[in-house]
């Protein structure tokens, strides 16, 4: 943990429950009466040899050994501030996120195209953003390309299998003019994130930034506190213009391992802790029992030869030596916690097989069954519920196994239940957008006269030419599903990105 982080949770500490502090003065004052108190001393008659008055005087060497009642007044106090809940840091909702949205700005430049960073500044950065994204698996991301001016490749996904053929076609050829409009990038990238409702962070991977934008990002950076952070790509001891010194974050350089990746997750989970610690709506995480694990240490002493009621020893005992039974293995759990508690503290533990077989709550198993990866189960599960985030977890069940019509029908069914769930119209936006990225690609290789197509070939059930379609008996062999679509458009990406650049470019322009 850095420094930024302690200090951040230093000052977002505070307790719960303050009033069970209240319980610390009353437990000092039992703990003089029975122990610091001084008792009356018996006096012994003076004819006794002082050797002999000190053996028969006893419990004055007493008070400098531990004695059980400082074991008490301990427990005692340990479990007063663990029921006083303190805490540092709040707990975002796991169905929306459980790390911080992030937009990733690349330039897509000629200068990228520089071999000082092997193969070469932009085929680096490409590599490092997959890396990335496999490390913040399940979070948010959307992806930027900017070079004379800025669009949106990618709205933001949890999915990186939706991000990477796009990326592997992003080349400066596609981009409509050259240039470093950082600027466009980042008003694009904090247009993006006000669609949120979690705080959120801006990556620019660059090479550098002239004066005049980045003095615009720093003006942007001021008028809208959303915490940015730069990722250099240059091999230049002294890059001109980088953004180490704007003042407005902290910039990593590119390195041969993981060490840029990991300092680069560390920046964006630090700003995103700290913009939680300040968000009123989510709930604070109570620490309690970090405090109450030293009072059951504690408790251990109890078991010391005359610290302990022989019937206590009894049951101990008894406990240890109870056979064991094959239906729980771990059936002391069920006297302290229930199926849904052992579920979380497993899932806590990223246990999620277990958590999913010891959760009775239907959406918790659900939601286990989602980071196990088993999609379809979850999407079942999700769809007997009534509420609109069971719905948006069925949604995301099933756009991650690429059922992206069903998952349109389980986003709208989400926003019928609650048309303030945000992060179902979100998502219903998102995966609009990749059908319709696939549907588009289908039109452009299957309805042309160059594919040949003949009365054996796919044909398509409606007048669009979308939709359900129809494998006739011969003919050249086109994927049929959405997920063998996404393997063979990949080569097609660039010239799709550049058709799209370039109109969006000539609607700016007007």
């Amino acid at each position: 943990m850095s420094t930024d982080q302690l200090f951040q949770q230093f000052e977002a500490f505070h307790f719960l429950r303050p009033w069970w502090l209240l319980a610390l003065p009353a437990i000092g004052l039992l703990f003089w009466l029975a122990r610091v108190r001084p008792s009356r001393r018996f006096e012994l008659p003076s004819v006794i040899a002082p050797h002999l008055a000190a053996a028969l005087t006893i419990g004055q060497e007493d008070r400098r050994r531990l004695q059980p009642v400082d074991t008490i007044a301990m427990i005692l106090c340990l479990l007063a501030v663990a029921t006083a809940g303190p805490t540092w840091s709040r707990v975002p909702n796991p169905l929306v996120s459980d790390t911080a949205p992030l937009v990733i700005a690349l330039k897509v430049s000629d200068s990228m195209m520089q071999p000082d960073v092997p193969p070469n500044r932009l085929e680096r950065a490409k590599q490092k953003i997959l890396d990335l994204l496999k490390d913040r698996a399940g979070a948010r991301t959307a992806l930027i390309a900017y070079a004379g001016s800025a669009h949106q490749v990618v709205p933001l996904t949890e999915d990186p299998g939706v991000i990477k053929p796009f990326l592997e076609g992003l080349d400066p050829q596609v981009m409509p003019q050259e240039g470093d409009a950082a600027g466009e990038a980042l008003v694009l990238a904090q247009t993006i994130l006000q669609t949120q409702t979690e705080p959120g962070s801006i990556l620019f991977l660059l090479d550098g930034i002239s004066n005049s934008d980045a003095a615009i990002i720093a003006k942007g950076n001021t008028e809208t506190h959303t915490p940015l952070h730069f990722w250099v790509f240059s091999r230049d001891p002294k890059p001109v213009d980088t953004p180490s010194g704007l003042g407005v974050g902290q910039a990593v350089t590119v390195t041969a391992d993981a060490r840029d990746v990991q300092q680069i997750i560390r920046n964006i989970d630090t700003t995103y802790q700290a913009a939680l610690s300040q968000d009123e709506d989510a709930k604070w995480r109570d620490q309690g029992v970090l405090v109450a694990w030293p009072a059951a240490l504690l408790l251990l002493f109890w078991f010391r030869r005359g610290w302990t009621m022989r019937w206590s020893a009894i049951l101990f005992l008894a406990f240890l030596f109870q056979p064991p039974s094959n239906a729980h293995a771990e059936g002391w759990r069920d006297w302290f916690f229930t199926p849904d508690q052992q579920g979380q503290m497993a899932f806590d533990a990223k246990e999620y097989e277990k958590a999913s077989e010891l959760f009775q709550d239907p959406e918790r198993k659900a939601y286990s069954l989602y980071k196990l990866g088993r999609y379809e189960e979850a999407a079942e599960l999700y769809a007997w519920q009534e509420s609109s985030d069971a719905a948006l977890g069925e949604g995301m069940s099933l756009i991650k196994s690429r059922a992206y019509r069903q998952s349109i029908a389980a986003f709208q069914k989400a926003v019928d239940r609650d048309p303030l769930n945000e992060a179902a119209q979100r998502n219903l936006e998102l995966a609009e957008y990749i059908l319709e990225y696939i549907e588009t690609t289908r039109e452009q290789s299957d309805t042309s006269e160059e594919s040949g197509i003949g009365a054996d070939d796919t044909v398509y059930d409606n007048e669009a030419g979308r939709g359900t379609e129809t494998q006739q008996q011969a003919g050249e062999a086109v994927p049929e599903t959405a997920d063998q679509w996404m393997r063979t458009v990949d080569t097609r990406t660039g010239d799709f990105l550049k058709s799209r650049f370039a109109l969006e470019n000539a609607r700016g322009s007007q």
